[in-house]
């Protein structure tokens, strides 16, 4: 019980970020950016039905079709984001927070993606169209992010005939923020540097170096030159992005020559043997 109240609380706060996002900045300019609260806000548009009504319908609807082709365990999982949401969008005061709307684009869309990520990453989601994929999924074997993608192009679409064709051009811009906020949010914002060195003669010297220059751990990987058929160790080191500068003046002192590669690191696991030397 503690562990499913917790789990509505967190729905309930990502529900609300989205219906900030979707209320003060994305609805006010006529942005119909994909999803549930997409469909409410053409709906509201074109029919003059309350895009919270508009929303809690569809997902009642989608509801009933997931219970029938996906089960009871993820119509659990779907429902309880399914009626929060459009609670969210009524309770959410509708007010245009700027006249500018490529500025309330880019922070609504940020909204909609941290909303959308923390419902994610208790494995919920607000309903409308992230169901169809799902059900895409099981019977056609379709990648659940092209049904998603497919499901969002088709609201987005759908900006060109109520809104024009300038709210169609923000909606795709605004699909792209969100896609950006959530997946960096899903892999992490403590993103660090791994590093590999390999060095032809002076290996064992830039490990020692690093070791007592950064305090950090070394890891020795054997490798096997392609070209060569030498047998050659590569270092590899996991750093944050303050330290790499002091890493790499430390590789080039020893040797300007040696082979390094750098690239980012989402998440890293085992911290006692991270900064460990």
């Amino acid at each position: 019980m503690k562990d499913f109240i917790k789990r509505v609380i967190f729905i309930a706060i990502g529900a609300t970020i989205i219906a900030i996002g979707v209320n003060m900045f994305l609805a006010p300019h006529d942005i119909a950016a994909g999803g549930a609260s997409g469909v409410g806000i053409l709906i509201e548009a074109a029919f003059g039905v309350n895009r919270s009504v508009a929303v809690l319908v569809m997902n009642v609807f989608l509801i009933g079709i997931c219970y029938f082709l996906l089960g009871k365990e993820s119509t659990i999982r779907i429902a309880i984001g399914s009626f929060i949401f459009p609670l969210a969008l009524e309770l959410v005061p509708r007010t245009m927070v700027t006249d500018d709307r490529m500025l309330s684009v880019v922070y609504g869309s940020a909204l909609f993606g941290i909303g959308a990520a923390i419902l994610y990453r208790v494995g919920a989601s607000s309903g409308g169209t992230t169901i169809p994929p799902l059900i895409f999924k099981k019977y056609f074997g379709l990648n659940t992010s092209i049904g998603l993608l497919f499901s969002d192009a088709t609201v987005v679409f759908f900006n060109i005939f109520v809104f024009g064709m300038e709210s169609f051009l923000l909606a795709i811009f605004s699909l792209v923020i969100t896609s950006i906020v959530m997946s960096y949010i899903e892999l992490g914002t403590d993103r660090r540097i791994a590093v590999n060195i390999m060095s032809d003669e002076r290996s064992e010297e830039i490990k020692q170096a690093l070791l007592t220059g950064l305090n950090r751990g070394v890891t020795v990987v054997p490798v096997t030159g392609g070209y060569s058929s030498e047998n050659k160790e590569m270092l590899m080191m996991v750093l944050d992005k303050k330290e790499y500068p002091a890493a790499l003046k430390i590789i080039n002192l020893i040797d300007k020559k040696s082979f390094v590669i750098t690239y980012s690191v989402a998440e890293v696991h085992g911290l006692v043997s991270y900064h460990s030397a």
